[in-house]
């Protein structure tokens, strides 16, 4: 427990470790323009809470069955309605 409050080791190190190496390796190839933050170790950590929780989209609801269904099949297989 000692050695390890002093050299933390495990999975969790080598996620980090990894997270540094591709935040590095994107830092490196990425355009100030476009994103002008750098990327952080924790964006490539896909197990992290980087704080920025994305809002649920509300459902879709229609009244018609057959038009729901009609959604569906267009949201899931590509479907359109024939006319």
């Amino acid at each position: 427990m000692a050695y390890y409050s002093l050299e933390p080791f495990g999975e969790l190190v080598a996620d980090y470790r990894h997270g540094v190496a591709c935040s590095l390796l994107a830092n490196v190839n990425r355009s100030s323009k476009d994103r002008p933050e750098p990327y952080k170790a924790d964006d490539f950590i896909y197990w992290r809470d980087t704080g920025q929780q994305q809002e649920e989209a509300e459902p879709v609801l229609l009244d018609d069955p057959v038009a729901q269904g009609q959604l569906l099949r267009a949201a899931l297989f590509g479907v359109r309605p024939s006319s």
